[in-house]
């Protein structure tokens, strides 16, 4: 698909824009390769190996907010020494997906065309609609990719599928999208397959190790509030009217404290392990059987308290446990946006009845009642 005056220019650019040697946004030359591709400014050049900061970063990701912050800028890369026959493939402008990307492209000469995503993987984004179709519209123009390519392709992850519609994307730019597999590992095996992914190649996992990397995303944030949490707990124990009893803090105290981080690592980390086996496909009620049972094992270990105690026992740290476990919601591959929302309508209610009635417990505690 070579027009006259790209083929009399004997490069990407049209001609008129070649002769002046001013205005055009690709490579010179064709191909255009890694010595037309220092006279650009807008095409960085990105390499396939991983550095130590990438993966230190990759791994802040998963321990703290950090990830919230961590993008790459939107635009077009080349990675490797791409020519106008070279892939295109899409990603998203959280880095860490870019970093999947193109690791997993290693051997491979391509362009990378990365959207404006706020930030957000491919997935989310698909969802809430930064991986959207005007945006893939809008960046094909924005970096002159017509003229940088003599294809008309375009490779767009197949988690990113619900946000683009292939038909407007062809109607406005000429550029035909394929949806690539699911795993980045098999783009390769995808391309040598004739751009045709294989039924596994468009197959979902979610394995044991999976679940286990995205635990400390949920399990973290939601420590931050621990402190707070027993700073509330031992007043509460040990405030008396002529002041506070350290003594009645600590003891009265302990068991809650840690009954606290029970109910957190019930939802945030045993809900995802024995995610496939417990029953129900809402998360808060997945959480909630694992904050029953945790309970259950661990009151064993903790002498007898007062009926109102036992009461909020019951009623609070369960409801903990499905409010951590509901946060995984957006982590897995067990979800629809559709379904989360129904399932909120319904957990946040019952959220709602857990706290007043643990509230109500706990005052009936204080006042002797029982």
């Amino acid at each position: 698909m070579v027009n006259s005056e790209k083929a009399n220019s004997g490069g990407c650019c049209p001609a008129e824009t070649a002769s002046n040697n001013a205005g055009c946004q690709c490579a010179q030359t064709s191909p255009p390769g890694a010595a037309a591709l220092k006279t650009v400014l807008d095409i960085k050049k990105v390499s396939a190996t991983l550095s130590r900061n990438d993966k230190w970063g990759a791994v802040k990701c998963r321990l703290s907010s950090f990830r919230n912050n961590y993008t790459v800028t939107p635009g077009l890369y080349a990675l490797g020494e791409p020519s106008e026959d070279s892939d295109v493939f899409v990603s998203a402008s959280y880095k860490l997906s870019f970093d999947k990307l193109r690791s997993a492209l290693a051997g491979i000469n391509a362009w990378v065309l990365v959207l404006d995503t706020k930030g957000i993987n491919v997935w989310c984004a698909a969802g809430k609609g930064t991986f959207s179709t005007e945006e893939l519209i809008n960046k094909i123009s924005d970096t002159n990719l017509p003229l940088c390519v003599r294809h008309r392709r375009l490779i767009v992850p197949q988690l990113g599928a619900v946000g683009i519609s292939a038909y407007k994307v062809i109607k406005a730019t000429g550029f035909r999208v394929l949806f690539g597999p699911v795993y980045a590992a098999d783009i390769a095996a995808y391309i040598k397959n004739g751009y045709k992914a294989t039924a596994q190649m468009r197959t979902v996992h979610f394995p044991l190790a999976d679940r286990l990397v995205l635990t400390p995303m949920e399990i973290i944030p939601m420590l931050k509030w621990y402190p707070v949490y027993a700073a509330i707990v031992l007043i509460f124990f040990g405030a008396h009217s002529t002041g506070v009893v350290f003594r009645d803090a600590f003891y009265g105290g302990a068991p809650f404290l840690l009954l606290g981080l029970v109910g957190v690592l019930a939802g945030a980390f045993i809900t995802p392990v024995f995610l496939p086996v417990i029953p129900f496909r809402a998360f808060s009620l997945k959480g909630w059987i694992a904050g029953l049972l945790a309970m259950f094992l661990v009151m064993k270990l903790i002498s007898a308290m007062p009926v109102s105690l036992m009461v909020f026992v019951w009623l609070f740290f369960p409801a903990v446990s499905s409010f951590a476990a509901l946060q995984f919601t957006g982590s897995t591959t067990f979800t629809g946006m559709s379904g989360v929302k129904k399932e909120l309508r319904y957990a946040v209610f019952a959220y709602i009845i857990a706290g007043m009635a643990s509230l109500v417990s706990l005052i009936l505690y204080k006042s002797g009642v029982l």
